[in-house]
């Protein structure tokens, strides 16, 4: 009796085993959106992918799909409330409408430079419920940053050494840098990226903001620009990595542990990609380049004169749907905590 039982014990266990084995074994594939090819934005999503595809054993794969292949950029979160995707790549300022509260990145002049200071104060409104409920209309939840460097101007003929010099410049700016830009007397473009080239080429531009340094290089602006801002920080934008919240429903406890556990990684992997562009990029565009270099008086000017009445009038408009000042202040708080 004492072997039967035991065989019988043995036989469980081997069930139990197979069961659990089977669960672990779920095959899941997530269909991911984004746009343009594999560079230093898609770092992150791709450093996912593959730690889910290895945590799983090849069991849960995230297929990432550049060049639109499953969704029109501006498109990526209605598909994802259509469940025609899993998760996508969106950016605040293709739709400002879409998601109000994350416009907040794109306020001009914000303290967000110090890689530290950008990752927790993305993370950390990335939980607020005005960011939340911006996400919830669209069956979405927020998971990562593409932590997006600040921007900075290239620019063709005299350079802008003081506030004062940038009046009258055609600019391209978008979004909250582009307010500001007209604040200090600039004249606002909305020229397309791949457009700005043959503008400064031809002399119908003489200046344009790119995240700094992988963008500007990227599109060759520095190819027919005689000089570039180093430390302006005029603003940056929000782009993150969006899941899907039914698909995320329907992950196994152990897939999302894979996802959740990944998180830092993701980030650093994010941030490394960028550190790594500049490594290369900036010694270049110093040789070409005349860099500009504005003091510590100067950027304060800037904030106080092109920066917070463009903060004020975001705050004003936005009053009856959300405390926009609050999502202002705890970028500031984090600043001065200096990320930590």
């Amino acid at each position: 009796m004492k072997v039967i039982r035991t065989s019988m014990a043995v036989a469980l266990c081997g069930a139990l085993a197979a069961f659990s084995g089977a669960a672990a074994a779920q095959k899941v594939e997530w269909k991911f959106s984004t746009w343009g090819k594999q560079r230093a934005f898609t770092k992150g999503i791709e450093v996912l992918a593959d730690k889910v595809a290895k945590g799983s054993g090849g069991q849960f794969t995230i297929r990432i799909g550049y060049a639109e292949t499953f969704s029109k950029a501006r498109e990526n979160l209605d598909s994802i409330k259509l469940k025609a995707i899993d998760a996508a790549h969106f950016c605040n300022f293709y739709h400002p409408g879409k998601n109000p509260a994350f416009m907040v990145f794109s306020l001009p002049f914000l303290p967000l430079g110090d890689w530290n200071v950008s990752v927790k104060a993305r993370n950390t409104l990335f939980k607020h419920p005005a960011l939340v409920a911006d996400m919830d209309k669209w069956d979405a939840m927020a998971y990562g940053s593409t932590l997006l460097p600040q921007y900075e101007f290239l620019g063709k003929g005299e350079p802008p050494t003081k506030l004062a010099d940038w009046k009258g410049k055609r600019v391209r700016a978008g979004g909250g840098i582009g307010d500001a830009m007209e604040v200090l007397g600039a004249i606002k473009t909305t020229t397309t990226a791949t457009e700005v080239y043959t503008a400064m080429d031809r002399g119908t531009m003489d200046a344009a903001s790119f995240p700094f340094t992988y963008a500007q290089v990227a599109y060759k602006i520095h190819e027919v620009s005689d000089w570039f801002t180093t430390n302006m920080s005029p603003g940056t934008s929000e782009c993150p990595i969006v899941f899907s919240k039914a698909s995320w429903a329907k992950l196994p406890p152990q897939y999302q542990k894979l996802i959740t556990d990944a998180k830092a990684d993701v980030d650093r992997a994010q941030v490394d990609a960028y550190v790594t562009m500049d490594k290369k990029n900036l010694p270049m565009l110093r040789a070409k380049l005349k860099p500009v270099t504005y003091t510590a008086a100067q950027l304060e000017e800037f904030q106080r004169v092109a920066g917070k009445p463009v903060w004020d009038k975001w705050v004003e408009e936005n009053k009856s749907r959300f405390n926009g000042q609050e999502l202002i202040d705890t970028i500031f708080k984090i600043a001065r905590e200096g990320g930590n």
